[in-house]
Protein backbone atom coordinates (compact mmCIF):
# COMPACT_ATOMS: atom_id res chain seq x y z
CA UNK A 1 0.00 0.00 0.00
CA UNK A 2 3.11 2.29 0.95
CA UNK A 3 4.51 1.94 -2.61
CA UNK A 4 0.64 2.32 -4.03
CA UNK A 5 0.95 6.12 -4.45
CA UNK A 6 3.12 7.99 -7.16
CA UNK A 7 3.84 10.84 -4.37
CA UNK A 8 5.37 8.06 -2.32
CA UNK A 9 7.43 6.76 -5.05
CA UNK A 10 8.56 10.55 -5.76
CA UNK A 11 9.55 10.52 -2.73
CA UNK A 12 11.73 7.49 -2.13
CA UNK A 13 13.19 8.50 -5.50
CA UNK A 14 14.03 12.02 -3.60
CA UNK A 15 15.65 10.27 -0.35
CA UNK A 16 17.51 7.82 -2.23
CA UNK A 17 19.50 10.82 -3.15
CA UNK A 18 20.28 11.44 -0.14
CA UNK A 19 18.05 12.79 3.52
CA UNK A 20 15.52 15.53 2.99
CA UNK A 21 13.60 18.23 5.27
CA UNK A 22 9.83 18.36 4.34
CA UNK A 23 10.27 21.47 3.87
CA UNK A 24 12.57 20.33 1.33
CA UNK A 25 10.70 17.33 -0.08
CA UNK A 26 7.58 19.82 -0.41
CA UNK A 27 8.66 22.02 -2.38
CA UNK A 28 9.34 19.33 -5.29
CA UNK A 29 5.54 18.90 -4.92
CA UNK A 30 2.34 20.44 -5.54
CA UNK A 31 1.00 19.58 -2.17
CA UNK A 32 1.15 21.00 1.22
CA UNK A 33 3.72 19.75 3.56
CA UNK A 34 1.36 18.53 5.99
CA UNK A 35 0.38 15.77 3.45
CA UNK A 36 4.01 15.70 2.27
CA UNK A 37 3.97 14.63 6.19
CA UNK A 38 1.00 12.05 5.72
CA UNK A 39 2.92 10.48 2.88
CA UNK A 40 6.07 10.46 4.88
CA UNK A 41 4.01 8.95 7.96
CA UNK A 42 2.95 5.90 5.81
CA UNK A 43 6.57 5.63 4.37
CA UNK A 44 7.77 5.39 7.70
CA UNK A 45 5.09 3.25 8.87
CA UNK A 46 5.66 0.39 6.37
CA UNK A 47 9.65 0.65 7.68
CA UNK A 48 10.58 2.41 4.57
CA UNK A 49 11.85 5.83 5.67
CA UNK A 50 13.54 7.15 9.02
CA UNK A 51 12.72 10.37 10.32
CA UNK A 52 15.03 12.18 12.88
CA UNK A 53 14.45 15.50 14.23
CA UNK A 54 16.78 18.35 14.62
CA UNK A 55 15.83 21.16 16.33
CA UNK A 56 12.09 22.04 14.67
CA UNK A 57 12.81 20.53 11.71
CA UNK A 58 12.58 16.51 10.83
CA UNK A 59 15.07 15.13 8.34
CA UNK A 60 14.05 12.07 6.80
CA UNK A 61 16.59 9.19 5.56
CA UNK A 62 15.82 6.02 2.78
CA UNK A 63 15.82 2.63 4.71
CA UNK A 64 17.25 0.76 2.01
CA UNK A 65 17.05 -2.36 3.45
CA UNK A 66 13.20 -2.10 4.02
CA UNK A 67 12.85 -2.68 -0.12
CA UNK A 68 14.99 -6.01 -0.45
CA UNK A 69 11.05 -7.80 0.08
CA UNK A 70 10.20 -5.69 -2.90
CA UNK A 71 13.19 -6.43 -4.77
CA UNK A 72 12.71 -10.16 -4.44
CA UNK A 73 9.24 -9.64 -5.68
CA UNK A 74 10.13 -7.59 -8.68
CA UNK A 75 12.94 -10.18 -9.38
CA UNK A 76 10.61 -13.11 -8.76
CA UNK A 77 8.25 -11.75 -11.47
CA UNK A 78 10.60 -10.79 -13.86
CA UNK A 79 10.76 -14.11 -14.96
CA UNK A 80 13.81 -15.83 -13.06
CA UNK A 81 11.20 -17.83 -11.91
CA UNK A 82 8.29 -20.15 -13.95
CA UNK A 83 5.45 -18.15 -14.32
CA UNK A 84 2.20 -19.23 -13.82
CA UNK A 85 0.21 -19.95 -17.33
CA UNK A 86 -2.23 -17.32 -18.71
CA UNK A 87 -5.08 -20.46 -19.15
CA UNK A 88 -4.82 -21.19 -15.32
CA UNK A 89 -5.09 -17.91 -14.48
CA UNK A 90 -8.11 -17.49 -16.74
CA UNK A 91 -9.83 -20.88 -14.93
CA UNK A 92 -9.06 -18.93 -11.42
CA UNK A 93 -11.12 -16.20 -12.94
CA UNK A 94 -14.01 -18.23 -14.02
CA UNK A 95 -13.75 -20.15 -10.91
CA UNK A 96 -13.60 -16.91 -8.57
CA UNK A 97 -16.62 -15.27 -10.51
CA UNK A 98 -18.61 -19.17 -10.34
CA UNK A 99 -18.40 -19.08 -6.75
CA UNK A 100 -19.28 -15.12 -6.34
CA UNK A 101 -22.73 -16.00 -8.13
CA UNK A 102 -23.23 -18.82 -6.31
CA UNK A 103 -23.22 -17.41 -3.19
CA UNK A 104 -24.99 -14.05 -4.05
CA UNK A 105 -28.02 -16.85 -4.81
CA UNK A 106 -27.59 -18.15 -1.73
CA UNK A 107 -27.69 -15.24 0.26
CA UNK A 108 -30.52 -14.25 -1.91
CA UNK A 109 -32.27 -17.43 -1.79
CA UNK A 110 -31.78 -17.17 2.74
CA UNK A 111 -33.18 -13.35 2.24
CA UNK A 112 -36.29 -14.99 0.62
CA UNK A 113 -36.90 -17.80 3.54
CA UNK A 114 -36.74 -14.89 5.96
CA UNK A 115 -38.71 -12.86 4.72
CA UNK A 116 -41.60 -15.61 4.38
CA UNK A 117 -41.04 -16.24 7.45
Amino acid sequence: MALGDPVRRALLRRLAEGPARVVDLAADHDISRPAVSRHLRVLGDAGLVAGVTQGRERHYTLVPSALEPVAALLEELSGRTPRIPEHVLEGLDLEVRRTTRERAADRHVRTERKDAG
